[in-house]
């Protein structure tokens, strides 16, 4: 296998910037061999990724999506890959995840109206195209109106886990994720768990068939990786990684393949798959 490995990335069929064929074609551009395409709570952005991927061999596109959940204090995250997607129950779970991002939406913009920032819900879901609403598209809206200057801004001052106009979703909670995922028969990894600092709840994941951690990632630390692969060697574990690319301008992953993850990531992930298919 040539290239490198991200199996974390997004496209306007969620929250991301660029649409799935021109996703895939910067991924190629920047070598990289194997990419997840894994949107929050949508596959819709998949064939287009698969249709345009045949045209770059040998480019790879990895089928998964992102599912959100909320704690107390904290979301986190479940990346499910290579699941059987099309399944009528499965679409019918991601259709009322959507809804769901469009009531938090409305309530979000509510909240910044009491901060002295109102927005229009129709201006946000404007910036939407094909895919879900999410948090990114408020902090876009939020520039727009010249409330923050980047993105980046609104997130830390306003949008982040515990920012003040964040408002939690109806809550799925991550073990249901994880059972979700393995009920569509997919491969159910925690994402970037540095970010939620909830590591106490890895071993009720693992319970309940979590395969895998996302290790490599651009906002852990040295530290962290460290500890994180450690994990994954004590609890029989996938350590995965990615870019989590939304956009130059979203998130600070320049570029899809931007985090370095050893190829074995994607291999060992796979034999998981195949060991799951054959039980």
């Amino acid at each position: 296998m040539a290239g490198a490995v991200d199996l974390h990335s997004h496209t306007t069929a969620s929250d991301g910037a660029l649409p799935p064929r021109q996703l895939v074609r910067l991924a190629a551009k920047h070598g990289v061999g194997v990419l997840a395409v894994t949107d929050h709570d949508s596959t819709s952005g998949l064939a287009d990724a698969m249709d345009e991927a045949r045209t770059l061999p040998p480019l790879e596109i990895v089928p998964g999506l992102e599912i959100n959940c909320d704690v107390p204090g904290a979301e986190i995250h479940v990346l499910g890959y290579c699941l059987d997607w099309d399944a009528e129950w499965f679409q019918a779970f991601l259709g009322e995840q959507r809804e769901e991002r469009r009531r938090r939406v409305h309530r979000m913009c509510e909240r910044l109206a009491e901060l002295g920032m109102p927005i229009d819900p129709a201006e946000i879901f404007s910036l939407v195209q094909e895919g879900s609403a999410g948090r990114p598209h408020v902090a876009q809206a939020m520039v727009n109106r010249g409330y923050v200057k980047t993105v980046r801004e609104a997130f830390d001052r306003y949008l982040s886990a515990k920012g003040p106009a964040n408002v939690p979703r109806k809550r799925l909670t991550p073990v249901e994720a994880v059972r979700v995922i393995r009920r569509a028969r997919g491969v159910p990894v925690l994402a970037h768990p540095g970010l939620a600092n909830r590591d106490e709840m890895i071993p009720e994941l693992v319970e309940a068939g979590l395969l895998g951690i996302e290790t490599y990632y651009p906002e852990h630390s040295s530290a962290q990786t460290i500890a994180y692969r450690e994990m994954c060697r004590r609890l029989g574990l996938v350590a995965t990684g990615g870019s989590d690319f939304h956009g130059p301008q979203i998130s600070r992953a320049h570029h899809p393949g931007f985090q370095v993850v050893p190829e074995s990531a994607w291999q060992e992930l796979r034999s998981r798959l195949e060991s799951l298919s054959s039980s």
